[in-house]
């Protein structure tokens, strides 16, 4: 199992937002209003992610325009994009990620089972098919960067070409926030819990298929 990540950028947080990073902001108005709100409080969730990422204001604002729509405006569900999200994360060992998004998929819908399930693979027990169809996808993607015939196939009987271009940009924004915080070496917001010993040590012991 890995050390902490150590850090390398110290996160910019609220009092040291400028004009320039509250345009960047802008784009993405939920996460900024979230994090106005809540970061020198009892839910800083997302502070520290969200404060490396302004050292470059205008990188910035070109990827929360890109995660705005992933988040706000995607054709799937929440449910959806949360199981792939968290598939992704739990593939690329990006624990700051996984934490976040394991609030934000229970608030989605996902129980504990099925989080249980997103960290064993598409082939674990009592998945429904066209969720192991979803994460077998990301594992797909994250392996060879390309959803393989079979799984296309069985996807495209349920979802229409909108929705599986969302399905895949949702991978990939969270397959660029997971190399953003790792190596940036975000922190932990003040506050969140760190994984489970045992669910930590299974993180870094996987690999993806």
């Amino acid at each position: 199992m890995t050390d902490y990540l150590q850090p390398r950028l110290k996160p910019l947080l609220p009092p040291e937002w400028n004009d320039e990073i509250l345009d960047a902001l802008s784009v993405f108005p939920t996460s900024r209003d979230f994090v106005l709100k809540n970061w020198n409080g009892e839910d800083p969730r997302g502070t520290n992610g969200l404060g490396v990422m302004l050292h470059h204001p205008a990188l910035a604002k070109a990827f929360l325009t890109f995660n705005n729509h992933v988040a706000i405006h995607s054709t799937v569900s929440k449910r959806i994009r949360e199981l792939v999200i968290l598939r992704t994360s739990w593939l690329r060992r990006a624990e700051y990620e996984y934490i976040q998004h394991v609030v934000l998929g229970k608030r989605a819908g996902l129980t504990d089972e099925e989080i249980e399930r997103i960290q064993q693979g598409p082939d674990a027990p009592g998945w429904d098919p066209v969720d192991a169809a979803l994460v077998r996808a990301t594992d797909e993607l994250i392996a060879d960067a390309c959803i393989k015939n079979e799984t296309w196939a069985f996807l495209s009987k349920h979802f229409d070409t909108r929705q599986m271009m969302d399905i895949l940009y949702a991978i990939g924004c969270y397959e660029v926030a997971a190399m953003v915080f790792k190596s940036f070496g975000a922190q932990l917001d003040p506050g969140v819990a760190p994984l489970a010993a045992e669910v930590r040590e299974r993180m870094f012991a996987d690999t993806a298929k």
